[in-house]
């Protein structure tokens, strides 16, 4: 019998997809009810526990990135040119993706397919940190969107706090290391992840 017996990387070892910008797979670490937030090891490509979350901030949608991107130099021009900030580079992750959905996914450690309709420019510390954010394809509620501009303000807005809100300190009432640059559409999401996929290639062949 043919087996696999090792794990795919889930960063460098699974494909983002062949319709990618249109559909990309997403690899999600953590979910809404996590307490816990988790992060892949770059290492190993397991799951390690990054920190608990921070008072009672929920991430607002399934929280994970697109295997084979990076954020790099690539990143950090786009988000220069759109922002006319000074940015130092890219924070040297893979694209960070939120991805909606109507149902409960009870646990990370997952690949699903998504539609990306818009993201976040985040910029911390002085590095570029997009935040895609995409639908679950043929999910019932929110699978029929296609840009951002067709999402309620109150869904957009609770994305946008999270990540304004996420690294704050005890005592804390605004972070100073972060910046929530815009929220942009879909054609300003796939430039994101082309660009992406681009610095992954100059730095990982």
């Amino acid at each position: 019998m043919n087996r696999n017996f090792f794990k795919a990387h889930p960063w460098h070892g699974i494909q983002i997809g062949d319709q990618m910008p249109e559909l990309v797979t997403a690899f999600i670490e953590i979910v809404p009810t996590d307490t816990v937030k988790y992060e892949i090891d770059k290492q190993t490509g397991y799951l390690k526990i990054d920190r608990p979350q921070k008072f009672s901030n929920i991430v607002p949608a399934l929280y994970g990135f697109l295997p084979q991107t990076y954020c790099a130099e690539g990143i950090a021009e786009l988000a220069r040119k759109y922002s006319g900030k000074e940015i130092l580079q890219g924070d040297g992750d893979p694209l960070d993706i939120c991805v909606l959905s109507e149902r409960a996914i009870t646990h990370g450690d997952i690949l699903c397919q998504a539609i990306p309709i818009g993201g976040i420019r985040m910029i911390d510390k002085g590095e570029a940190d997009d935040k895609i954010i995409a639908v679950l394809k043929d999910d019932p509620i929110y699978g029929k969107w296609r840009d951002i501009s067709e999402a309620p303000k109150d869904i957009v807005q609770r994305i946008r706090h999270y990540f304004w809100t996420y690294k704050m300190l005890p005592g804390e009432t605004s972070s100073l290391a972060v910046d929530i640059d815009d929220v942009y559409g879909r054609e300003v999401a796939h430039e994101v992840i082309k660009q992406s996929r681009e610095d992954y290639r100059k730095n990982f062949g």
